[in-house]
């Protein structure tokens, strides 16, 4: 099985309090050799949401490293493709669905490689549905 991972549904692995079945679901089937690929910004987007947390003091540093350690062990892929994209089929997807380029990075590459989104952003997965794609959450 493969999917496009976001950020949104990334958290809820480090944050009990965001947890659901869903999001429990989509861990055990990375943990049983699923492949969840990633836009080029995924990496920095879940450690700007991480580095927020520290300054709140909601985390410390050892709890950040350690979560960085366990996303390690799976199979997720940065897509190569990401930026080439940026400026025409992210853009325009932005454009037609009113989301951030963010976003629009997501909605791209699940529908380039064809696989389901995995997000609990409600304006993303509106937006895959929209665009005839499977959501995961």
């Amino acid at each position: 099985m493969e999917f496009v991972l976001d950020c949104s549904a990334t958290l809820p692995w480090l944050f009990a309090s965001e947890a659901t079945p869903a999001t429990n679901r989509l861990l055990d089937q990375l943990s049983r050799g699923a492949k969840a690929w990633v836009p080029t910004l995924w990496h920095l987007e879940v450690g700007n949401v991480l580095l927020g947390a520290q300054r709140r003091g909601r985390m410390d540093k050892a709890g950040i490293e350690k979560f960085f350690a366990s996303l390690a062990v799976y199979d997720i892929e940065v897509d190569s493709e990401t930026a080439a994209l940026a400026w025409s089929k992210t853009f325009a997807l932005g454009e037609a669905f009113g989301l951030t380029m963010y976003d629009a990075a997501y909605l791209e590459l699940a529908l380039r490689r064809g696989v389901p989104l995995a997000s609990l952003d409600g304006t993303l997965v509106a937006a895959m549905k929209k665009a005839g794609g499977q959501v995961l959450l």
